[in-house]
Parts: structure tokens; C-alpha cells; sequence
């Protein structure tokens, strides 16, 4: 089979396409036809060696993964072969790849490959943010900063879903049409000199009961302020830049709560609710109540392409890599 790896972190142009033995899966593993991976920009970072944890070489990059089961090992009785799943673990930048029963997940039948590879990194984390972080209630409002990346587009549409009306914020026209189109009430150009009066007005002069916000850049005072008596702003990431500081005193003249998202502790500590808000987002698929947006697709040989993409953070809904032509049947 075809893998894309490095032995250098040092730079993209290091990753080479190879061909490497067939993996075959062992007890409790399921080998998995890969037909698209998900790429964010933590996976390019990741691919520099510039994320928290430097990877182990020969790296692989990509770790959200659709496609279809083509074997299972001994011990193997959830899946079965010709099952059309995701998983998340290291290495989807190949044709094929084995994952741990427990880690694959069965996917809808009305659901596309390439929706499936950006799913579950981002609405799980959303899910998580504001169901279980933010507390968002039917007929609040939430206001989603980046809302036209794969984080913050999850975000509008599980807002949604949550009965929320939903204000997005994003630094272009094309951005915020993108950010309309996957269901936005409302959209705010984020460098707007008035911003707060604009989410005010849209509030009817009271403001966001909740704030999701995954960039923590420029806007991330003027978006807590902006909050309502009560409200919660959710800090689930640094896509800014440098680290915003907050003055004590702002939260507690507003009641109101900075809350930090991690969703990668979250699926360590409380795996079983990670599981659980997994199948119920696949449901809602399922049932047509959300449709995830794809962003910009890359063949396989266009790897390179795909990681500097990424690494711009100017591309709107997630970015997948198409590895191969897989039949949904």
C-alpha cells in the first residue's frame, strides 16, 4: 500500500509518498480502506513538530478517518467487513489503516465519506463545549467567534440543533456568507469598529448568553464584555496567536464565567460521554437535523498542497485529503 511519512519534522517538502507492506489487523483491530482523512491545522502543526507533543518518526500525518472496513481481527464482533465507519488515530495519510474495534464508529448511510473525515474531531468538541461547558439552553444566544472554520462552522450548526440563535463572526465577506449558508441568524465582520454595538443590537441591547470562541485573538475582551448577566465564554483555542489575559473584575461585574474547553482531556476522563455525544451527533445526521459542511478537498498526491493549506488557517469548514475512490455500497 501507499503512505505518505517523514524522518524529518524539519519541513513539509521532507514527506514522501511510499509503498509499505499491508498492515493486517491483530486481536480486537479492524483494518480499515481509508477513503478520506481530515486535515486540520493542528495536523500541520503536528507535521513541523510544533504541537505540544512532537510525534513519533517515521510520522504519518492525519488522524480523522473515513472509509471502509476490509478486515477484522480475532475477537472482532461490533464491525463487520463492508461497514463504513470513522476512527481517530495517527496516520490517515495512507490506503489503508488498523484501529482498535473500540475506537471505529459506524457512520450513517446518508452521510458522504468526506463529511465523515471532519466530523468527529470538531463537533465533538463542540458538543462538548456547549452542552456540557457552556450550558446552552433553547433560546439563548450564542455567539461564535472563526465562525467559518471547522470548529466554529460545527459550532453554528450544533447551536442550531441546540435551539440557540446563533451570531457569527468572521473576517470576510466570503467567510461570512460561508458562515450564513451553514445556518448562521446573523453575521458580524470581526474587525467592525462598532463590534460591540452590533452584537448588542442583535442581542435587543442585552448581549450573547454564550461565546464560543476558538480564536482568543483581538476579540476576545470585547467579546467578554459583551456578554450578558450570566453569560459563559468558552475559550477552546489559541488560532490568535499570543494568549490573551482577562482582568479579574470583568467576571464579576458580568456574573459571568470564562470556562475552558479541552476536549482531548475530556475523551480521557469522560470517554463514555465522548462516546455518547458522538452517536447522538451521528443521529442527528442521520435524521437530516444536521448536514456538516465540507471544506476544501485534496487528491492523495497532493498531500504537500493539503498540509500548507492547513498550516494558513484561511480555509473555511475542514479540509480533507481524498486518499481513494471507496464504494458506499
Amino acid at each position: 500500500m501507499k503512505r505518505v511519512e517523514t524522518h524529518d519534522l524539519d519541513a513539509i517538502s521532507n514527506y514522501k509518498m511510499v509503498d509499505v507492506p499491508n498492515p493486517q489487523p491483530g486481536a480486537g483491530e479492524v483494518l480499515i480502506r481509508v477513503a478520506n482523512c481530515g486535515i486540520g491545522y493542528v495536523d500541520a502543526l503536528e507535521s513541523l513538530g510544533r504541537y505540544q507533543v512532537k510525534p513519533p518518526l517515521p510520522h504519518v500525518p492525519g488522524q480523522e478517518i473515513s472509509g471502509k472496513v476490509e478486515a477484522v481481527g480475532a475477537g472482532v464482533t461490533g464491525i463487520k467487513i463492508g461497514t463504513r465507519v470513522i476512527t481517530q488515530i495517527h496516520g490517515g495519510f495512507a490506503e489503508l489503516v488498523v484501529a482498535p474495534e473500540e475506537k471505529v464508529t459506524a457512520i450513517p448511510d446518508v452521510m458522504g465519506y468526506d463529511q465523515a473525515a471532519g466530523f468527529k474531531i470538531n463537533f465533538v468538541t463542540v458538543m462538548h463545549a456547549l452542552r456540557d461547558r457552556g450550558n446552552l439552553q433553547p433560546g439563548e444566544t450564542l455567539l461564535v467567534i472563526g465562525a467559518a472554520g471547522g470548529v466554529g462552522s460545527a459550532a453554528i450548526q450544533v447551536g442550531k440543533c441546540l435551539g440557540a440563535k446563533v451570531i457569527a463572526v468572521a473576517s470576510t465577506p466570503e467567510k461570512r456568507a460561508y458562515a450564513e449558508r451553514v445556518g448562521a441568524d446573523h453575521v458580524i465582520d470581526s474587525a467592525a469598529e462598532n463590534f460591540r454595538d452590533q452584537v448588542k443590537e442583535l442581542c435587543n441591547q442585552k448581549g450573547p448568553n454564550v461565546v464560543f470562541d476558538p480564536v482568543c485573538g483581538p476579540l476576545f475582551e470585547p467579546a467578554f464584555r459583551s456578554l450578558t448577566w450570566g453569560g459563559r465564554h468558552l475559550v477552546v483555542g489559541f488560532a490568535g496567536g499570543p494568549i490573551p489575559a482577562l482582568k479579574a473584575n470583568l467576571p464579576l461585574l458580568k456574573g459571568a464565567s470564562l470556562v475552558g474547553v479541552d476536549v482531548r482531556q475530556f475523551e480521557i476522563f469522560e470517554a463514555d460521554k465522548g462516546k455518547e455525544h458522538l452517536q447522538e451527533l451521528l443521529s442527528w445526521v442521520g435524521q437530516g437535523r444536521l448536514a456538516p459542511p465540507v471544506g476544501k478537498a485534496f487528491e492523495f498526491t497532493e498531500y504537500s498542497q493539503a498540509l500548507e493549506y492547513a498550516l494558513t488557517g484561511k480555509g473555511v469548514g475542514k479540509t480533507v485529503i481524498k486518499v481513494a475512490d471507496v464504494s458506499r455500497s
